[in-house]
Parts: C-alpha cells; structure tokens; sequence
C-alpha cells in the first residue's frame, strides 16, 4: 500500500541535521505498527512540491498525506494552486487524504472553505483537544476517545468548512482543529492542525528558534516550552488513528 507524502515545507537546515526532514517524521507516525495483512505497513514516497518537483498524478499513490510548512495557503507561491487542482482530483478518484497543519489548511481551501493568519496570533506548545462529531468520537478514532494532547505551532487557522465538512477536533484556540470531508463515518479526506509527527524534542527546538529569531514573544515562548514538558502527548495514538483511516480506505476502495 503505497502512500503519497506531498512535500509543503523544508526543516531549517541545522534542526534537519538534527531531526530529520518532514516525510520521515510521517513514515514514523503511520508505519508505527504493522497495518497491511503481509505486516509491511506502508510505503512511502515523497514528492518534494515546495521544492519545485512537479505535481504528481492522484494515481500514483494509493492514498496522500500533505505536509505541514512555514507558507500560507494565501501565498503567491507557483505550487498552491496546482496543489489545490491536484487535492480536488485526488478525491475525485477516491484517493484518501490527510492533512497536517498547512495540509490542513490547504484541503479547506481546495475544497471550498478559507484559512487566514488568525488575529490571535500563535498557537504554540502542547495542549489538549476535544475530538467529537455530534457529541460522540468518531469510530475510526478506536481507543483513543474524545481528547487528545498534541503539539501546536501555528498562526494561521482554517476560519470556514465547505458544507460538506464537519470539526472533529477542537480547542481552546483552536475552534476548527480538526475536518472531515463528506462522509464523517467513512471520510474522503481527514485533516487536523496541530502535529502528530512533531517529537516533543523537535517541538521544543523548533519553538526555541523561533524565540532566538524574534518571531515569538519571550514570555510565550517559554510557556509553550514549558507546556511541551508537563504531560504526555497522544502523537502515537493519534497516528494510528489516521494509519488505520488510510488503510480503511484503500481497502474499501479496492473492494468497490
């Protein structure tokens, strides 16, 4: 079962030595357990879209994964909008997608709703969420219940849904952390903003360069570094969650 990581974002050079790039930190996320019935898990493969690599077809993976970035879906970059084309044809060919952050972002403006820098600022460090669609988790969330603590480094938010979307995920900052595109028991896409794939010591020394270069406020800064070490988080579970989404739906795809 090949899965398709589009490429949004690069990790600034020092942190990548240190951490790695983005498509590995998925590879550890979805492949955290054997999900195929031969226990392979998945294969992926990276398309490096925010470093100029063409657009791939929907057909040239089972299902997508898009990326977090340090760019807005606003931008006037020449890969945005081949990206939303290539989200809205994806679906079409009942290709699973989910989306992180600016993937999160990015599938509610291909799909028809918008996400702005938000007036409140930031949203950084660890905090908890509510998962719940009409007042009960969804089924594909297993064991995992109705809340979550996940990490969150953000400024801009997804402020409206198409209207066939429903929140999932919520927080106090947050109020749209979390969509489902059609179906909410048997999706078509599964985004959510905060990150599943961000260890908490890449989280801490993400956060700490942006206080070094000035796009943080000291002062919550150090409440967000301070929040990434007062509980676990649920990152492990979370990506079973979307593992088990993505499996679920190739195989029903392929069963149709």
């Amino acid at each position: 079962m090949k899965i398709g990581i589009l490429q949004t974002g690069n990790v600034r050079g020092d942190l990548a030595d240190a951490f790695g790039e983005y498509p590995p930190m998925f590879d550890r996320l979805l492949n955290g357990r054997p999900l195929d019935a031969s226990g392979g898990g998945f294969a992926l493969e990276a398309f490096e879209i925010v470093n100029g690599a063409p657009t791939p077809s929907p057909h040239d993976a089972d299902g997508w994964v898009v990326t977090g970035s340090k760019h807005g879906v606003y931008d006037p970059l020449p890969w945005i909008e081949p990206l939303k084309a290539f989200l809205r044809a994806a679906r079409a060919a009942g290709r699973p997608i989910v989306g992180v952050c600016f993937g999160h972002q990015i599938l509610a403006e291909a799909f028809g709703g918008r996400a702005v820098k938000h007036p409140g600022g930031w949203n950084l460090g660890a905090g908890d969420f509510s998962l719940a669609v009409d007042g009960a988790a969804p089924a594909w969330l297993g064991a995992l219940g109705g809340s979550a603590r996940l990490h969150s480094i953000h400024q801009d938010q997804v402020i409206a849904l198409p209207a066939d979307a429903t929140i999932w995920a919520r927080s106090s900052g947050c109020e749209i952390a979390g969509a489902l595109y059609g179906d909410p028991s048997a999706p078509d896409a599964v985004s959510i903003q905060p990150h599943p794939e961000f260890a908490p010591d890449f989280a801490a020394a993400l956060i700490a360069r942006l206080i070094q270069d000035g796009r943080v406020d000291g002062r919550l800064g150090a409440e967000a570094l301070a929040s990434i070490d007062a509980a676990p988080v649920h990152n492990a579970a979370i990506g079973r969650a979307l593992a088990d989404y993505l499996a679920g739906a190739v195989a029903a795809r392929r069963a149709a």
